[in-house]
């Protein structure tokens, strides 16, 4: 159902090389750039990112990206701390959402909750 996603980012170059880093072990890459937007997918622009039209923080967004397995998640998390991220949640089972549910979770350059995940056993 959900076709793309924008969020507001305060600096578009340093969440930019956040997600150039967390995304690509998920298959993740810069998709195109219109103006100061620059897009994210493996297929597709489903991530935005957009200059923040006010200076006040933004408020929290939780973002999850599908991993292909519990490599890629491990994988984004390492990456995401290798590029300066906060870690939430060390890749793990989370079973109270699913017997397979495998997750890890950041905070990116603005503060947001950023998830990898993967459903497989």
């Amino acid at each position: 159902m959900l076709d793309h996603i924008a969020i507001q980012v305060h600096d578009i170059a340093a969440s930019a090389a956040f997600y150039d880093a967390a995304l690509a072990p998920l298959g993740g890459e810069r998709k195109k750039q219109y103006g100061e937007n620059i897009s994210f997918g493996v297929t597709g622009h489903p991530l935005w990112l957009v200059p923040a039209a006010d200076p006040a923080p933004a408020r929290e967004l939780h973002i999850a990206f599908a991993a292909a397995d519990r490599a890629a998640v491990d994988a984004f998390y390492a990456a995401a701390l290798a590029a300066g991220a906060e870690g939430l949640h060390a890749p793990r089972l989370w079973p109270e959402y699913h017997a397979s549910y495998y997750g890890a979770f950041v905070r990116d350059p603005d503060g947001n909750n950023v998830e990898a995940v993967c459903h497989q056993p």
